[in-house]
């Protein structure tokens, strides 16, 4: 039993906002996370 559903302009905007959002998210931990890994190396000796 299939069911389409008419997602509609504001639908398609929610979900393209919603991705940008994660993608963004992603980045910034992963900008973050690399930040603080580099930092821990640079005090071993």
């Amino acid at each position: 039993m299939q069911k389409n559903y008419e997602v509609g302009a504001a639908g398609s905007l929610t979900i393209a906002i919603l991705i940008i959002a994660v993608v963004f998210l992603m980045r910034s931990f992963y900008k973050r996370y690399m930040g603080v890994d580099r930092s821990d190396d640079g005090t071993e000796q």
